[in-house]
């Protein structure tokens, strides 16, 4: 992966220069807008007691109002021992799953007090009326979100840091967190350890010796430079020279002043979920356990893409011999259009697409290379010649995307994964881009929903790794349910 230094952060898309900290900085994670509190609370509260309220009158309960708040606090009490109301949760996107999450413990929770308390409203309409609470949670959790991210385009919603370590950590750490803008934090320091050349352009606010100048001088100094940043975080890069009692004495002195430390311990792209911690002889041990290659989710993710597909394909038939009417009415040649590409460990297929070019499109795409706009092996153009009027609409609405339920019901393809690549892709790749081929490519996938097209290069393996490595059946489930969104916005789509 190619990483690049930048003068200043970006957060969210938008550059924030370090130098200003001092004077002007900008609203912290912890100082969110104050209703979103409020909002929140009051939204999970009458989402849950309006509905169940008019069923259970409806129904003829004998106590619909206690029944109406009952329900309510219930669904609230399971959300703040879900630490859902915690200033850091508060706005966050957290997808829907974790919400539906909480919504079978209230189900689960109530369905304990149905029995304790001999309530005896039918069980489908006493279901029905707590759906809202789910659908009004999961609202209200998109519009904060949508705000949030609108304050970090300015700049104001952000996390302040710090970082620590040796010179070439503390560069990789502040690069990585600049090319990115999926986090909420921005490097306003760096304190390095040890001598060496820094070129971030991040102010370097104090500089630790290789070996400590006394018991309390590294903590001193950090301190300082927190102190003078406005920092919430202190993120340290550990190596040799900053690791072990040097660290916790620098920890001591954070903790005891009541601030944050975070320690990075050189992994990316690693889902927290595979992570656990343990304790080994003093040691704190970060166990990663494997990504999931067999077993109960495989089975399940096998048993969904067929069922699926053999659905989709029975429900979208009268589409799909509409759209097969409007391509051959529009230009010359067949509706289908048919590709080599490789799949699961190299093994190579013919993926299936409606034809949105011109039939001799892959003869032209040779005189067209100058005008490649990917920075990597694949050829992208926003503007393509070759793509006819019917074309444009089908990629605009990735309807040209749809044949491949064939090759995911005869087990080429995967409703989710990774960009089915080219061979002429493939012959290029290096050792780490391989590593994609390690499951079934997909028909959408974290690429479809993150931007398609205009991701780079680098981003698109970015994302493939991260799914490759991180994937689960849930999480399968929650890139379907983004699809549809980032289908019907076409971001990236041409």
């Amino acid at each position: 992966m190619r990483h690049v230094h930048f003068p200043a952060q970006r957060v969210a898309g938008t550059a924030v220069d370090p130098n200003a900290s001092s004077t002007a900085p900008p609203r912290r994670l912890g100082d969110k807008a104050r209703w979103y509190l409020p909002a929140a609370v009051t939204a999970d509260f009458l989402g849950a007691a309006v509905p169940v309220g008019l069923v259970f009158d409806a129904a003829q309960q004998a106590r619909p109002v206690y029944c109406a708040v009952g329900a309510a606090l219930a669904w609230t009490a399971v959300q703040a021992l879900r630490r859902r109301y915690a200033t850091r949760a508060l706005g966050e996107s957290r997808g829907v799953l974790p919400v539906v999450h909480d919504w079978l413990i209230l189900i689960g929770v109530l369905a304990v007090a149905r029995v304790v308390t001999g309530e005896s409203t039918p069980r489908l309409a006493a279901l029905g009326a707590l759906l809202p609470a789910l659908l009004i949670t999961v609202a209200c959790h998109k519009l904060t979100y949508r705000h949030l991210f609108a304050a970090r385009r300015e700049a104001q919603a952000v996390s302040r840091v710090l970082v620590v370590g040796e010179p070439e950590a503390a560069e990789g750490v502040i690069a990585h967190l600049a090319s990115r803008t999926d986090h909420p934090y921005v490097v306003v320091g760096v304190v390095p350890v040890g001598e060496g050349r820094l070129d971030s352009g991040v102010p370097v606010t104090a500089r630790l010796g290789a070996v400590p100048h006394g018991p309390n001088a590294d903590a001193t100094a950090v301190l300082g430079a927190v102190r003078s940043h406005h920092a919430d975080l202190v993120l340290v890069a550990p190596g040799v020279r900053i690791a072990g009692e040097r660290l916790r004495r620098v920890a001591w002195a954070l903790h005891d002043a009541g601030l944050e430390l975070a320690v990075f311990p050189g992994l990316v792209e690693i889902s927290v979920k595979r992570l656990e911690t343990l304790s080994a002889g003093g040691l704190a041990v970060l166990r990663i356990a494997p990504p999931v290659r067999r077993g109960v989710q495989t089975l399940l993710k096998s048993a969904m893409d067929r069922a699926g597909a053999a659905v989709g394909l029975l429900l979208l038939s009268p589409l799909f011999l509409a759209l097969i009417l409007a391509i051959r009415l529009g230009s010359r040649g067949p509706a289908f259009y048919s590709q080599r590409r490789i799949g699961r460990d190299g093994v190579p297929f013919v993926m299936w697409k409606f034809r949105t070019m011109v039939v001799d499109a892959d003869r032209l795409q040779a005189e067209l290379a100058g005008a490649n706009e990917n920075d990597g092996l694949m050829f992208k153009m926003r503007r393509d010649p070759r793509v006819t009027r019917v074309g444009r609409l089908l990629r605009r609405t990735s309807m040209d995307e749809l044949p491949q339920l064939f090759n995911v019901l005869t087990g080429s393809m995967s409703l989710v994964g990774p960009r089915p690549p080219l061979p002429e892709e493939v012959a290029r790749y290096d050792e780490t881009e391989l590593r994609r081929l390690s499951v079934r490519p997909g028909m959408t996938g974290l690429w479809q929903i993150s931007g398609r097209s205009d991701l780079s290069w680098d981003e698109t393996i970015q994302l493939d790794l991260q799914y490759v490595d991180n994937w689960s059946f849930t999480s399968d489930v929650d890139v379907m349910g983004r699809t549809l969104r980032a289908v019907v916005d076409g971001r990236g789509a041409y």
